[in-house]
Parts: structure tokens; C-alpha cells; sequence
């Protein structure tokens, strides 16, 4: 919908300079933002798509296309997890690096269902927190920050 809104416009835009002159540069910029916006959806969604999480006995990978982090268990020094719309957005944090993953969210519009993040998000979760002994710091507007015990 992005796309195809952002190519309209400036093909509108094109159709009307043809017809009218010169059009004031506002609506140019507005239409380039519009594609921007397409830019950056289809760049997340591409991302989101290739995620990917590895846990095993020494610590945790995170790849996404344009990142990979990887993580031993003592080097994680806090997480903190903020409820969304859509499930939870986790940030895992050393001192040198980080990553963020969402758990699975869900919505529905229409007879259409969306889901997002990853399917065993919440238990990605648990196993950081286990692994690295970590126990709740601070709570505030819902968000939750853990920390070494």
C-alpha cells in the first residue's frame, strides 16, 4: 500500500506539472517522503524476515540481514522487555552490543490474521534470563528491566 501510494503520487504529481506548470516543491517533497516511508517498511519487513536467533550452552546469535551479534552468557548485562501492540519488544544488552527481538504478536483485520515476531519469543526470553541469572530491577509504565542478580 506504501508503494502504491507513493508512486501515485508522484506519478499524479507528474500528470498535473504536465498539465498545469510548475507544482509548488512541497508536494514533491511530500510524495518523496511517501516513497521514504515504502523505503523503510519494506526494509523492516525484509529484515524481520530473515531474524534469526540461536541459543546454545555458551550464549546467544542474532542475525538480521544487516546486524549479527553474538553474545556469551556473562557478557549480557541487562534486558529490558516494553509491551507493544503487538506482543513484547526485548533488548538484550552487553557492553560492546546489543539486539532487539519481538515475541509473537497477533492481530486480526478483516478475516485477515497477522502474526508477528517470533513464535518461541517468550521463551527465548526465559531462557536469557535463566542463563544469565537475571532478576527484575525496575518496573515502570510496563516496561520491565532485568539485571544480574
Amino acid at each position: 500500500m506504501a508503494w502504491v501510494t507513493g508512486l501515485g503520487m508522484l506519478v499524479g504529481l507528474y500528470l498535473g506539472a504536465t498539465r498545469l506548470g510548475e507544482l509548488p516543491f512541497v508536494f514533491w517533497l511530500f510524495g518523496g517522503l511517501l516513497l521514504f516511508s515504502a523505503f523503510s517498511i519494506s526494509l523492516g519487513n525484509w529484515m524481520d524476515r530473515r531474524s534469526l536467533i540461536r541459543l546454545d550452552a555458551d550464549g546467544i546469535a542474532f542475525e538480521n540481514g544487516i546486524r549479527s551479534v553474538r553474545l556469551t552468557w556473562p557478557e549480557v548485562q541487562n534486558v529490558a522487555v516494553i509491551p507493544t501492540r503487538l506482543g513484547k519488544r526485548v533488548q538484550v544488552q552487553s557492553a560492546q552490543s546489543h539486539f532487539t527481538f519481538k515475541t509473537l504478536g497477533e492481530s486480526t483485520i478483516g478475516t485477515q490474521q497477522f502474526r508477528t515476531g517470533f513464535a518461541d519469543g517468550q521463551e527465548i526470553l526465559d531462557a536469557v534470563l535463566k542463563n544469565c541469572n537475571m532478576k527484575i530491577t525496575a518496573e515502570k509504565d510496563g516496561m520491565v528491566y532485568y539485571a544480574r542478580a
